[in-house]
Protein backbone atom coordinates (compact mmCIF):
# COMPACT_ATOMS: atom_id res chain seq x y z
CA UNK A 1 0.00 0.00 0.00
CA UNK A 2 1.16 3.56 -0.62
CA UNK A 3 2.25 5.90 2.13
CA UNK A 4 -0.89 7.98 1.76
CA UNK A 5 -3.07 4.99 2.69
CA UNK A 6 -1.30 4.26 5.96
CA UNK A 7 -3.30 5.04 9.09
CA UNK A 8 -1.93 6.18 12.44
CA UNK A 9 -1.92 3.45 15.11
CA UNK A 10 -5.17 3.39 17.04
CA UNK A 11 -5.55 3.06 20.83
CA UNK A 12 -8.45 2.43 23.17
CA UNK A 13 -7.63 5.68 24.95
CA UNK A 14 -7.91 7.65 21.72
CA UNK A 15 -11.34 6.07 21.24
CA UNK A 16 -12.41 7.47 24.61
CA UNK A 17 -11.71 4.60 27.02
CA UNK A 18 -8.91 5.14 29.53
CA UNK A 19 -7.88 1.74 30.92
CA UNK A 20 -5.21 3.20 33.22
CA UNK A 21 -7.69 5.60 34.84
CA UNK A 22 -10.15 2.73 35.23
CA UNK A 23 -7.54 0.61 37.02
CA UNK A 24 -6.86 3.48 39.41
CA UNK A 25 -10.57 3.84 40.17
CA UNK A 26 -10.87 0.09 40.78
CA UNK A 27 -8.16 0.31 43.44
CA UNK A 28 -10.06 3.14 45.13
CA UNK A 29 -13.32 1.17 45.03
CA UNK A 30 -11.61 -1.90 46.49
CA UNK A 31 -10.49 0.13 49.49
CA UNK A 32 -13.98 1.55 50.10
CA UNK A 33 -15.68 -1.80 49.53
CA UNK A 34 -13.44 -3.75 51.90
CA UNK A 35 -14.57 -1.44 54.69
CA UNK A 36 -18.12 -2.78 54.19
CA UNK A 37 -17.22 -6.49 54.22
CA UNK A 38 -18.97 -8.88 56.58
CA UNK A 39 -17.48 -12.20 57.79
CA UNK A 40 -19.58 -14.02 55.19
CA UNK A 41 -17.72 -12.38 52.29
CA UNK A 42 -15.18 -14.95 51.10
CA UNK A 43 -13.86 -13.27 47.94
CA UNK A 44 -12.01 -10.05 47.37
CA UNK A 45 -12.93 -7.45 44.78
CA UNK A 46 -11.15 -8.03 41.50
CA UNK A 47 -12.35 -11.60 41.07
CA UNK A 48 -14.94 -12.29 38.35
CA UNK A 49 -17.71 -12.84 40.90
CA UNK A 50 -18.51 -11.93 44.49
CA UNK A 51 -18.78 -14.84 46.92
CA UNK A 52 -20.96 -14.70 50.03
CA UNK A 53 -21.34 -17.63 52.43
CA UNK A 54 -24.90 -17.79 53.74
CA UNK A 55 -25.09 -19.29 57.21
CA UNK A 56 -26.95 -18.99 60.49
CA UNK A 57 -30.46 -19.41 59.07
CA UNK A 58 -32.93 -22.30 59.36
CA UNK A 59 -34.99 -21.73 56.20
CA UNK A 60 -33.39 -18.76 54.46
CA UNK A 61 -35.18 -17.08 51.58
CA UNK A 62 -33.04 -14.78 49.44
CA UNK A 63 -34.64 -11.48 48.50
CA UNK A 64 -33.29 -9.41 45.62
CA UNK A 65 -34.00 -6.07 44.01
CA UNK A 66 -32.51 -3.75 41.40
CA UNK A 67 -33.15 -0.04 41.00
CA UNK A 68 -31.72 3.31 40.05
CA UNK A 69 -32.35 6.87 41.18
CA UNK A 70 -34.04 8.13 38.03
CA UNK A 71 -33.45 11.61 36.71
CA UNK A 72 -32.39 12.84 40.13
CA UNK A 73 -29.02 12.20 38.50
CA UNK A 74 -29.66 15.25 36.29
CA UNK A 75 -29.88 17.44 39.39
CA UNK A 76 -26.63 16.02 40.78
CA UNK A 77 -24.88 16.66 37.46
CA UNK A 78 -26.27 20.18 37.12
CA UNK A 79 -24.94 21.08 40.57
CA UNK A 80 -21.79 18.95 40.25
CA UNK A 81 -22.63 17.40 43.62
CA UNK A 82 -22.33 13.63 43.63
CA UNK A 83 -21.67 12.64 47.25
CA UNK A 84 -25.32 11.93 48.15
CA UNK A 85 -26.59 10.14 45.05
CA UNK A 86 -24.99 6.85 46.16
CA UNK A 87 -26.81 7.16 49.49
CA UNK A 88 -30.08 7.51 47.55
CA UNK A 89 -29.32 4.34 45.64
CA UNK A 90 -28.55 2.20 48.68
CA UNK A 91 -31.48 3.44 50.75
CA UNK A 92 -33.95 2.89 47.92
CA UNK A 93 -32.76 -0.70 47.44
CA UNK A 94 -32.66 -1.49 51.17
CA UNK A 95 -36.20 -0.16 51.59
CA UNK A 96 -37.45 -2.28 48.71
CA UNK A 97 -36.32 -5.59 50.22
CA UNK A 98 -37.41 -4.43 53.68
CA UNK A 99 -41.01 -4.57 52.43
CA UNK A 100 -40.96 -8.35 52.89
CA UNK A 101 -38.95 -8.26 56.11
CA UNK A 102 -35.51 -8.94 54.62
CA UNK A 103 -32.19 -7.90 56.10
CA UNK A 104 -29.59 -6.66 53.56
CA UNK A 105 -26.63 -8.96 52.90
CA UNK A 106 -24.68 -7.67 49.91
CA UNK A 107 -24.82 -5.05 47.19
CA UNK A 108 -23.40 -4.46 43.71
CA UNK A 109 -23.31 -1.20 41.77
CA UNK A 110 -23.19 -0.22 38.10
CA UNK A 111 -21.86 3.16 37.01
CA UNK A 112 -21.74 4.07 33.30
CA UNK A 113 -20.52 7.26 31.66
CA UNK A 114 -19.00 8.48 28.41
CA UNK A 115 -15.52 9.10 29.81
CA UNK A 116 -14.27 8.13 33.21
CA UNK A 117 -14.42 11.02 35.68
CA UNK A 118 -12.46 9.78 38.72
CA UNK A 119 -13.68 12.54 41.06
CA UNK A 120 -17.33 11.83 40.31
CA UNK A 121 -16.93 8.06 40.65
CA UNK A 122 -15.11 8.42 43.95
CA UNK A 123 -17.85 10.67 45.36
CA UNK A 124 -20.55 8.20 44.29
CA UNK A 125 -18.72 5.21 45.76
CA UNK A 126 -18.04 6.98 49.04
CA UNK A 127 -21.78 7.62 49.38
CA UNK A 128 -22.63 4.03 48.54
CA UNK A 129 -20.06 2.61 50.98
CA UNK A 130 -21.05 4.88 53.88
CA UNK A 131 -24.75 4.01 53.46
CA UNK A 132 -23.97 0.29 53.28
CA UNK A 133 -21.86 0.40 56.43
CA UNK A 134 -24.77 1.94 58.33
CA UNK A 135 -27.02 -1.05 57.54
CA UNK A 136 -24.36 -3.77 57.74
CA UNK A 137 -24.45 -4.60 54.04
CA UNK A 138 -21.35 -5.59 52.04
CA UNK A 139 -20.31 -4.07 48.72
CA UNK A 140 -18.97 -7.19 47.00
CA UNK A 141 -18.79 -6.16 43.35
CA UNK A 142 -19.86 -3.87 40.57
CA UNK A 143 -19.04 -2.43 37.17
CA UNK A 144 -17.71 0.93 36.07
CA UNK A 145 -18.29 1.26 32.32
CA UNK A 146 -16.85 3.80 29.91
CA UNK A 147 -19.05 4.13 26.82
CA UNK A 148 -18.14 7.14 24.68
CA UNK A 149 -20.87 8.08 22.25
CA UNK A 150 -23.65 6.56 24.33
CA UNK A 151 -23.85 9.00 27.26
CA UNK A 152 -23.63 12.81 27.09
CA UNK A 153 -20.38 14.23 28.39
CA UNK A 154 -20.60 14.99 32.12
CA UNK A 155 -23.58 12.70 32.74
CA UNK A 156 -23.83 9.11 33.91
CA UNK A 157 -26.16 6.29 34.88
CA UNK A 158 -26.24 4.57 38.24
CA UNK A 159 -27.87 1.26 39.20
CA UNK A 160 -27.82 -0.81 42.37
CA UNK A 161 -28.37 -4.52 42.90
CA UNK A 162 -29.12 -5.82 46.41
CA UNK A 163 -29.58 -9.27 47.95
CA UNK A 164 -31.05 -9.80 51.41
CA UNK A 165 -32.42 -12.67 53.46
CA UNK A 166 -35.44 -13.47 55.58
CA UNK A 167 -36.49 -16.63 57.39
CA UNK A 168 -39.31 -18.29 55.45
CA UNK A 169 -41.72 -18.17 58.38
CA UNK A 170 -41.06 -14.45 58.90
CA UNK A 171 -41.77 -13.21 55.37
CA UNK A 172 -44.03 -10.14 55.34
CA UNK A 173 -46.26 -10.43 52.28
CA UNK A 174 -49.55 -8.79 53.27
CA UNK A 175 -51.57 -12.01 53.23
CA UNK A 176 -52.67 -11.50 56.85
CA UNK A 177 -54.04 -8.01 56.19
CA UNK A 178 -57.77 -7.62 56.75
CA UNK A 179 -60.42 -4.90 56.89
CA UNK A 180 -60.05 -2.75 59.98
CA UNK A 181 -56.26 -2.93 60.10
CA UNK A 182 -54.41 0.32 60.70
CA UNK A 183 -52.16 2.08 58.19
CA UNK A 184 -49.19 3.93 59.65
CA UNK A 185 -47.16 6.41 57.64
CA UNK A 186 -43.45 7.10 58.08
CA UNK A 187 -42.33 10.56 56.91
CA UNK A 188 -40.18 10.91 53.82
CA UNK A 189 -37.22 13.26 53.60
CA UNK A 190 -38.67 14.91 50.51
CA UNK A 191 -39.06 13.58 46.99
CA UNK A 192 -36.71 10.65 47.64
CA UNK A 193 -35.97 9.38 44.12
CA UNK A 194 -39.26 9.79 42.27
CA UNK A 195 -41.02 12.48 40.27
CA UNK A 196 -37.90 14.28 39.08
CA UNK A 197 -38.86 14.26 35.42
CA UNK A 198 -41.97 16.28 36.27
CA UNK A 199 -40.04 18.56 38.64
CA UNK A 200 -37.45 19.29 35.96
CA UNK A 201 -40.23 20.28 33.57
CA UNK A 202 -42.09 22.39 36.15
CA UNK A 203 -39.01 24.49 36.98
CA UNK A 204 -37.48 24.23 33.48
CA UNK A 205 -34.30 22.99 35.13
CA UNK A 206 -32.68 21.52 32.04
CA UNK A 207 -32.75 24.87 30.23
CA UNK A 208 -32.18 27.09 33.26
CA UNK A 209 -30.18 25.08 35.82
CA UNK A 210 -29.41 28.31 37.69
CA UNK A 211 -32.88 28.03 39.25
CA UNK A 212 -31.45 25.27 41.44
CA UNK A 213 -29.42 27.89 43.31
CA UNK A 214 -32.44 30.05 44.08
CA UNK A 215 -33.30 30.31 47.77
CA UNK A 216 -36.94 29.53 48.57
CA UNK A 217 -38.05 30.89 51.98
CA UNK A 218 -40.70 28.19 52.37
CA UNK A 219 -38.00 25.54 51.98
CA UNK A 220 -35.41 27.32 54.11
CA UNK A 221 -32.76 26.49 51.50
CA UNK A 222 -32.17 26.44 47.76
CA UNK A 223 -34.24 24.35 45.39
CA UNK A 224 -31.16 22.29 44.50
CA UNK A 225 -30.40 21.49 48.14
CA UNK A 226 -33.99 20.39 48.66
CA UNK A 227 -34.04 18.20 45.56
CA UNK A 228 -30.77 16.45 46.49
CA UNK A 229 -31.91 15.58 50.02
CA UNK A 230 -31.09 11.85 50.33
CA UNK A 231 -33.71 9.13 50.28
CA UNK A 232 -34.52 8.07 53.84
CA UNK A 233 -33.68 4.54 55.01
CA UNK A 234 -36.26 2.82 57.24
CA UNK A 235 -34.46 -0.43 57.99
CA UNK A 236 -32.75 0.51 61.30
CA UNK A 237 -35.95 1.79 62.90
CA UNK A 238 -38.18 -1.04 61.64
CA UNK A 239 -35.86 -4.01 62.19
CA UNK A 240 -36.91 -4.67 65.84
CA UNK A 241 -40.59 -4.05 65.08
CA UNK A 242 -41.10 -6.35 62.08
CA UNK A 243 -43.03 -9.03 64.06
CA UNK A 244 -45.82 -6.49 64.63
CA UNK A 245 -46.19 -5.56 60.95
CA UNK A 246 -48.48 -7.31 58.44
CA UNK A 247 -47.53 -5.35 55.34
CA UNK A 248 -45.04 -2.73 54.20
CA UNK A 249 -45.37 -0.51 51.13
CA UNK A 250 -42.44 1.59 49.91
CA UNK A 251 -44.09 4.73 48.52
CA UNK A 252 -42.04 5.33 45.39
CA UNK A 253 -43.06 5.97 41.76
CA UNK A 254 -46.83 5.85 41.52
CA UNK A 255 -47.37 7.29 44.99
CA UNK A 256 -50.10 5.85 47.21
CA UNK A 257 -52.30 4.55 44.34
CA UNK A 258 -49.41 2.75 42.70
CA UNK A 259 -47.88 1.12 45.76
CA UNK A 260 -50.37 0.42 48.54
CA UNK A 261 -52.46 -2.01 46.43
CA UNK A 262 -49.33 -4.14 45.88
CA UNK A 263 -49.56 -5.42 49.47
CA UNK A 264 -53.34 -5.60 49.88
CA UNK A 265 -55.22 -8.90 49.41
CA UNK A 266 -57.96 -8.93 46.79
CA UNK A 267 -61.18 -7.26 47.88
CA UNK A 268 -59.48 -4.77 50.19
CA UNK A 269 -58.67 -1.08 49.77
CA UNK A 270 -56.81 1.60 51.69
CA UNK A 271 -58.57 4.67 53.07
CA UNK A 272 -56.05 7.47 53.64
CA UNK A 273 -56.79 10.62 55.64
CA UNK A 274 -54.96 13.47 53.93
CA UNK A 275 -54.77 15.71 57.01
CA UNK A 276 -53.22 13.02 59.22
CA UNK A 277 -49.68 14.18 58.45
CA UNK A 278 -47.91 17.38 57.48
CA UNK A 279 -47.09 17.55 53.78
CA UNK A 280 -43.60 19.07 53.31
CA UNK A 281 -43.55 22.49 51.58
CA UNK A 282 -41.63 21.21 48.54
CA UNK A 283 -44.78 19.45 47.32
CA UNK A 284 -46.91 22.59 47.64
CA UNK A 285 -44.25 24.54 45.75
CA UNK A 286 -44.20 21.99 42.92
CA UNK A 287 -47.99 21.89 42.73
CA UNK A 288 -48.27 25.69 42.62
CA UNK A 289 -45.47 26.24 40.09
CA UNK A 290 -46.74 23.51 37.79
CA UNK A 291 -50.47 24.05 38.28
CA UNK A 292 -50.75 20.33 38.99
CA UNK A 293 -54.00 18.65 39.95
CA UNK A 294 -53.98 17.17 43.45
CA UNK A 295 -54.87 13.72 42.17
CA UNK A 296 -51.84 13.85 39.86
CA UNK A 297 -49.63 14.90 42.78
CA UNK A 298 -50.60 11.75 44.68
CA UNK A 299 -49.98 9.59 41.61
CA UNK A 300 -46.45 10.95 41.07
CA UNK A 301 -45.01 11.84 44.48
CA UNK A 302 -44.85 10.31 47.96
CA UNK A 303 -46.38 13.52 49.38
CA UNK A 304 -44.34 13.26 52.57
CA UNK A 305 -44.90 9.57 53.35
CA UNK A 306 -41.99 7.35 52.35
CA UNK A 307 -43.19 4.09 53.86
CA UNK A 308 -46.62 2.79 54.85
CA UNK A 309 -47.08 0.01 57.40
CA UNK A 310 -50.17 -2.11 57.95
CA UNK A 311 -50.77 -3.64 61.38
CA UNK A 312 -53.56 -4.83 63.65
CA UNK A 313 -55.45 -1.96 65.33
CA UNK A 314 -54.17 -3.13 68.71
CA UNK A 315 -50.53 -2.71 67.62
CA UNK A 316 -50.95 0.73 66.06
CA UNK A 317 -50.34 2.76 69.21
CA UNK A 318 -47.24 0.79 70.12
CA UNK A 319 -45.76 1.21 66.65
CA UNK A 320 -46.42 4.95 66.48
CA UNK A 321 -44.80 5.44 69.88
CA UNK A 322 -41.78 3.32 68.96
CA UNK A 323 -41.08 5.12 65.67
CA UNK A 324 -40.25 8.80 65.73
CA UNK A 325 -42.65 10.93 63.65
CA UNK A 326 -44.83 7.95 62.68
CA UNK A 327 -48.48 8.82 62.08
CA UNK A 328 -51.71 6.86 61.91
CA UNK A 329 -52.82 7.87 58.41
CA UNK A 330 -55.66 5.51 57.56
CA UNK A 331 -57.18 2.07 57.64
CA UNK A 332 -57.83 -0.95 55.47
CA UNK A 333 -61.43 -1.20 54.25
CA UNK A 334 -63.47 -3.48 52.03
CA UNK A 335 -63.14 -2.52 48.40
CA UNK A 336 -66.16 -0.92 46.77
CA UNK A 337 -65.80 -0.12 43.10
CA UNK A 338 -62.52 0.00 41.20
CA UNK A 339 -60.53 2.33 43.45
CA UNK A 340 -58.15 0.56 45.84
CA UNK A 341 -56.80 3.73 47.44
CA UNK A 342 -59.21 6.40 48.62
CA UNK A 343 -57.75 9.67 49.86
CA UNK A 344 -60.20 11.75 51.90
Amino acid sequence: MGEKNKRAPQTYRAAGVDIDAADKIVRFIQKEARATFRPEVISDLGFFSGLFELKGYLEPVLVSSVDGVGTKLKIACALNKHNTIGIDLVHHCVNDILTCGAAPLFFLDYIAMARLAPGIVESIIQGIASALREVGCALIGGETAQMPGLYPEGEYDLVGFIVGVVEKDKIIDGRAIKAGDAIIGLPSSGLHTNGYSLVRKVFNIDEYPSCLKRLHPELGRTLGEELLEPHRCYYPMLKPLLPLIKGIAHITGGGFPGNLPRILPEGLAAKIEEGAWEIPPIFSLIQKEGNIDEREMYRVFNMGIGMALVCSPGDAEGLTKAIADARLIGEVIKQEGKERVIIV
